[in-house]
């Protein structure tokens, strides 16, 4: 049993990682900016605010692994990436793995191919600032990072978010940073992703990488 702290634990994906990983026996820490209308048995819940240091810290200091369930939208439109640097050096001084939720937009469709964030003629231009930035933590900031930081980040497939939840299939497919359904963007329910997601806590046999998950 592992002391798991989600930042961002009550979010889309974020809460289906806690859901989880509860099921499983880890002992769940969720920190949010507000607390869930259905709190998960045997889950603690910490409100407070991802952009304090100060809180952060304290999450970061009584976990086992770290996860990171941010969206680079709403109130952390302008400071996703600061405060995602900042939970990257709390764990690095913490000596725990972080793991990251992250985006399609950082995929490629084929070994060394252009990842997809190098086009986005087809996305609405409202998103595509949210969608850069988070493309920018696995191109720019955590590779960036002391070598001593253990970080994965973990992209779903492009049909991925509440507006389209899917149902849980109790499976998923593993890949590096091609996607693993390049052909349409895939798809993945937030059971199944959350399916994967806790597996790679458990197994730790990624290291510093990015993978990402599907159907």
């Amino acid at each position: 049993m592992s002391r798991i702290t989600v930042i961002g634990g009550t979010g889309y994906a974020g809460s289906a990682i806690v859901a989880e990983a509860a099921t499983r026996g880890h002992q769940v820490t969720a920190l949010s900016r507000s607390r869930p209308d259905a709190p998960i048995p045997n889950v603690t819940y910490v409100q407070g605010d991802a952009t304090d240091e100060t809180t952060l810290s304290a999450s970061v200091e009584n976990a086992d692994v770290v996860v990171g369930a941010l969206s680079p939208r709403g109130p952390l439109a302008d400071t996703y990436r600061d405060t995602y640097r900042t939970i990257a050096r709390l764990a690095d001084t913490a000596g725990v793995p972080l793991f990251v939720v992250g985006g399609a937009s950082s995929l490629r469709p084929a070994p060394g191919a252009d990842r997809f964030v190098s086009d986005l003629s087809d996305i609405p231009e409202e998103f595509r600032d949210e969608i850069r930035a988070g493309a920018a933590l696995i191109i720019e900031d955590f590779p960036a990072t002391p070598t001593t930081l253990d970080w994965v980040f973990v992209s779903p497939p492009r049909r991925f978010g509440a507006h389209m939840p899917g149902e849980r299939l109790g499976r998923y497919r593993l890949g590096n940073d091609v996607a693993v359904q390049p052909e349409d963007g895939g798809a993945i329910s937030a059971a199944d992703y959350a399916l994967g997601f806790v597996d790679l806590i458990e197994k730790g046999d990624h290291h510093r990488a990015h993978v990402n998950l599907g159907h």
